[in-house]
């Protein structure tokens, strides 16, 4: 079942909100003796994370069908990161690290019960009863851990205001619904927060000469200017004015830091051509996450920024916002 993204979270009665945690979602299966783990997506994950599998292998529980979020914790919050890292081609690094920095598995919903009956027509109270008494049942889980969730619409907005890195938001789920698989049925609200970044560069819309996207930086403690994402929200009507912008301001290089185009993680098909400006541009952007000092995601530009100075413009913004401690304290303690 997946989420429909809303700017808001509802406030009418009949909802049950929880925390989005900041990870893979993961659907849990196991038949007897056989134990997987899916993405959304179907893609298999059990071999990136062999300590997961091997708990819930160890349960007393022989049947059941699971869902909720594969994390990784350091201190009292979560590392996206480290969680990516997990995705490696050779076993003898995944032992590693699933004995180094060990995943957890945080639960929120169950489709097929201990018994083998089938939850999916039921609504989500009697969903997570059999839940709560599920890991009720299980005696040494400690990589399994019960998500909370709370009726109260305020106490949600404040998950959301000061959620830090370890929620991506909240979600909002029917009392009284059943679990609708591939249909939107819950609704999502994303923490949204905004920087201040220099223009180091732009791209072209593919086989045009008008801009296709801003190529976003942030100054780091030596005052190099590093590439830390970029945002398309151009729209028609602006881009022959703003690329001529562009144009006029092209010099290189740009960026003095880590420039685009270099080989990692998050490249994609997108053309690694791009056209150096002098940093003298500011935008003020929206993200959601940050990892491993970039933005994970393209961002939505919001305005430009005149009136600040591009040295101001540095990683202090997008420094990661102290978690919800005692809401992450509370579910890892469960």
């Amino acid at each position: 079942m997946e989420a429909k993204l809303v700017e808001h979270l509802p406030e009418d009665k009949g909802w049950q909100f929880e925390p989005k945690w900041d990870g893979f979602r993961c659907l849990a299966f196991r038949a007897g003796r056989e134990v997987d783990l899916k993405a959304k997506s179907g893609k298999p994950l059990a071999r990136y994370f062999p300590e997961v599998t091997a708990t819930l292998a160890a349960l007393p529980q022989s049947c059941f069908v699971l869902d909720g979020e594969l994390a990784t914790v350091r201190g009292e919050t979560f590392s996206f990161d480290a969680l990516l890292q997990r995705l490696h081609p050779a076993e003898t690094r995944i032992a590693k690290l699933s004995a180094e920095t060990p995943a957890i598995l945080i639960l929120f919903d169950m489709l097929l019960d201990a018994r083998g009956n089938s939850l999916i027509e039921a609504p989500l109270t009697d969903r997570r009863a059999a839940l709560e008494a599920f890991v009720a049942a299980a005696s040494d889980r400690p990589l399994l851990k019960l998500s909370p969730y709370t009726l109260k619409v305020k106490e949600a907005q404040d998950w959301l205001h000061h959620g830090g890195a370890a929620l991506d938001g909240v979600v909002a789920k029917r009392l009284d619904g059943p679990y609708l698989p591939g249909e939107r049925a819950m609704l999502k609200v994303k923490q949204i927060r905004t920087a201040d970044c220099v223009v180091g560069g732009f791209r072209f819309r593919a086989g045009s000469r008008e801009v296709g996207s801003l190529l976003l930086g942030l100054y780091d403690d030596h005052g190099k200017l590093d590439h830390v994402g970029f945002t398309a929200t151009i729209t028609n009507k602006e881009r022959p004015a703003l690329t001529e912008r562009l144009e006029a301001l092209k010099a290189p290089p740009g960026f003095t830091g880590k420039a685009p185009g270099g080989k990692s993680r998050w490249s994609t098909e997108r053309s690694e051509t791009w056209e150096p400006i002098k940093p003298e541009l500011v935008v003020e952007v929206a993200y959601d996450q940050v990892t491993a000092r970039r933005f994970r995601h393209g961002t939505k530009l919001v305005r430009f920024r005149p009136d600040k100075a591009p040295r101001q413009c540095t990683f202090e913004q997008i420094a990661q916002a102290g978690p919800p401690v005692k809401l992450v304290r509370r579910m890892l303690t469960s």
